[in-house]
């Protein structure tokens, strides 16, 4: 299988590389995918080394699966020119989630709702599939009304920034602030930003990705306590 993987030299898309290489997943041809200033770098996949390219030799390949993890933006622009060539894309980002044309998928729960005319497939939030692993089979039986959650989530998931902030801190040095507040020896009251409601974005993923996953199914919804 030809394997492109958008977004391979960032924290996430490495991760992707390596668990691609821990499951033996089955790779003809892998192409390493970044933004335009990564270009030409090499990056290490089994041993072996390879050029990362850019988007736009990547569609022209025609790889067979692209992984995304680059983010919404690239994902809103990028995924509908690998599915126009035939490309079978996984989303990682929020571009297509709560897109009614595309499925949300977490495998264990719904890969059956997949067909070969899905070419672009969302998968949830982080929290949202961790909470859902658990909350599916109690809800076939129980079906549940209402939840009430608490995520504490690490500063890994606002990226490389967050982490040199971390990092500054461990060494008492000033620089560049991913979040207005220290983040060694504390717990930020909130993840991303609010919105109308009251509740932050983070949340309503949660929530809205909860409902859409179980087919709306839970009715009272997701209540937070933070």
């Amino acid at each position: 299988m030809r394997v492109a993987v958008v977004g391979a030299t960032g924290m996430v898309g490495q991760v992707i590389l390596k668990v691609l290489a821990e499951r033996n997943f089955p790779i003809s041809e892998l192409y390493p995918v970044a933004s335009q200033k990564s270009i030409g770098n090499s990056i290490e996949f089994n041993n072996k080394s390879f050029k990362v390219i850019g988007l736009e030799e990547a569609v022209a390949l025609k790889p067979d699966l692209a992984l995304f993890s680059a983010g919404g933006d690239t994902s809103l622009q990028w995924a509908p020119k690998f599915a126009a060539v035939g490309t079978k894309v996984i989303d990682n980002s929020s571009a297509w989630r709560m897109d009614p044309s595309k499925k949300l998928v977490i495998p264990e729960i719904n890969a059956s709702e997949l067909s070969s005319e899905d070419l672009i497939i969302a998968n949830p939030n982080c929290s949202t599939i961790q909470m859902l692993m658990a909350l599916k089979p109690l809800h076939d039986i129980y079906k549940v009304k209402r939840v009430v959650v608490s995520t504490y989530q690490s500063i890994t998931g606002t990226g490389v920034k967050a982490v040199q902030q971390l990092e500054n801190e461990y060494q008492d040095t000033k620089g560049e602030m991913a979040y207005p507040y220290p983040i060694h020896k504390n717990a930020i009251p909130h993840c991303d930003v609010f919105t109308d409601n009251g509740y932050t974005k983070e949340e309503m993923k949660l929530s809205n990705e909860t409902k859409k996953n179980l087919r709306r199914r839970i009715c009272s919804g997701i209540c937070y306590c933070n």
